[in-house]
């Protein structure tokens, strides 16, 4: 059961500690610097974790291993983490914005997942999507 639910937590916690950060950044220094030196940090930490692992056999091999949505998971996370620095910079409560962006995440998610993946749409996926908009309105009111 533990190795179900840890994953959960430590998303929450990271998420938690991501969100305090991007706000505190929000009226700081440069936005794209900023990212540059957590991407930094974050590369140094990636590659000794590789290192570490042991599973270093042949370097080339992985580097020919990488496809085009490593690159493109590269993109979407810079955008992802400048859209939330650039929405607390210009004013979103972090109590309010990373809801918003979730809850619009969520719907968007159950959607693709509905008709890209053929991921089955229960009842209790509809009516959780109607609350989760019903929500959104009563929270920008």
């Amino acid at each position: 059961m533990l190795n179900y639910y840890w994953p959960i937590g430590f998303i929450v916690f990271s998420n938690v500690l991501y969100h305090v950060c991007s706000k505190s950044l929000s009226g700081g220094a440069d936005p794209y610097f900023s990212l540059l030196v957590t991407y930094l940090v974050a590369a140094s930490i990636c590659l000794g974790l590789y290192l570490y692992t042991g599973n270093v056999k042949d370097i080339s091999i992985d580097v020919r291993g990488i496809k085009w949505n490593s690159i493109l998971l590269g993109a979407a996370i810079v955008c992802l983490e400048l859209g939330f620095i650039m929405m607390y910079k210009v004013g979103w409560n972090i109590s309010i914005g990373s809801l918003v962006a979730n809850i619009c995440l969520a719907v968007a998610l159950v959607l693709i997942g509905v008709f890209f993946y053929r991921e089955n749409l229960s009842m209790n996926n509809i009516i959780g999507m109607i609350l989760c908009i019903s929500g959104l309105i009563f929270i920008n009111r």
